[in-house]
């Protein structure tokens, strides 16, 4: 039998941009909604050093973000001002303005082209991967972690209750999660961790479909899968298609759990086999969507039991 074609592409936008001289950053054009020339900002009191304030954009006030010194780097000048872009996102359920010094070119990517950084850079470094492009090195910025130090996250939304009922529907599962980005991988790790349940926990696809593989071989398979869509190596989509089109490990039930505040991205999900897209972060979301998975995974395993 013929395997399947993936519906996910593998190229995926990447705006490329400067924040000084030397060194060329990302984003995936998928968090970007437009780009616009600096613009008249409004201050915002007591507000983080790196929120420049607040501009007017299509009839909305967002907050806009000298993303240079956001990461560390020399903060923008205002005689710069003139010579600069604001990249409008939408991320992590925020419309966010970030200013950058220049805007280069928008590019396609294969996301298997894509590295992890490297692993000695430590904890407060921007990255989620890095590639090149005619030559030169491109660094994809880790956005959820900038946010996470501007906008430190409310504590409560990273704690779910259960019921004792709702607890041991999760507890035999054997879960994995995926995400490149650490505050990702922690936010989930809490969200877990907070209502006592297992979990196997990854940083890349090519990984989790590794360990799915080889559970799978040992009898006990990955049942749940919780995954971010934009990751280096294999992505979200492509990591949905290749465990559903895998006869051995087809049966998990697949969240996508994403930053992209995107229609698109649900969409796109239901094509490569995924059975949810969630945007980050929201503990109960996510434990009410990871108790769906079990519903569907004990009403599976009843359907098989029943005599026919």
């Amino acid at each position: 039998m013929a395997s399947k074609v993936s519906k996910a592409s593998q190229s995926q936008g990447l705006l490329l941009f400067h924040l000084n001289q030397s060194q060329l950053f990302a984003l995936g054009t998928l968090k970007v909604r437009e780009l616009v020339p600096f613009t008249a900002l409004t201050k915002i009191p007591n507000s983080h050093p790196s929120i420049m304030g607040a501009a007017a954009v299509r009839g909305g006030t967002i907050p806009i973000i000298d993303m240079a010194a956001g990461i560390g780097f020399r903060p923008i000048d205002e005689s710069e001002l003139k010579n600069c872009f604001i990249i409008i996102t939408d991320c992590q359920r925020m419309v966010i303005g970030f200013v950058v010094r220049a805007i280069d070119k928008i590019i396609e990517c294969n996301w298997r082209d894509i590295e992890p950084p490297a692993t000695n850079l430590g904890k407060n470094a921007f990255l989620t991967g890095v590639t090149h492009f005619e030559g030169r090195l491109v660094q994809l910025l880790d956005v959820e972690l900038l946010l996470s130090k501007i906008f430190p996250h409310d504590p409560s939304v990273n704690r779910a209750i259960l019921t004792d009922v709702q607890r041991e529907k999760l507890k035999p599962l054997r879960i994995l999660i995926v995400d490149d980005s650490k505050v990702a991988r922690k936010q989930l790790s809490d969200a877990l961790d907070s209502i006592n349940i297992g979990y196997q926990v990854t940083s890349n696809g090519q990984e989790a479909l590794t360990m799915m593989v080889e559970a799978a071989k040992e009898r006990n398979p990955v049942q749940l899968l919780v995954s971010d869509i934009e990751m280096p190596g294999l992505d979200g989509y492509e990591l949905s298609f290749e465990v559903k089109n895998n006869p051995e490990i087809a049966k998990a039930y697949i969240i996508l759990h994403t930053s992209l505040s995107s229609e698109i991205s649900l969409s796109q999900a239901k094509q490569v086999g995924a059975n949810e897209a969630l945007t980050k972060f929201d503990a109960k979301e996510l434990i009410e969507a990871m108790l769906r998975g079990a519903k569907h995974i004990s009403d599976a395993a009843n359907l098989v039991k029943s005599p026919s």
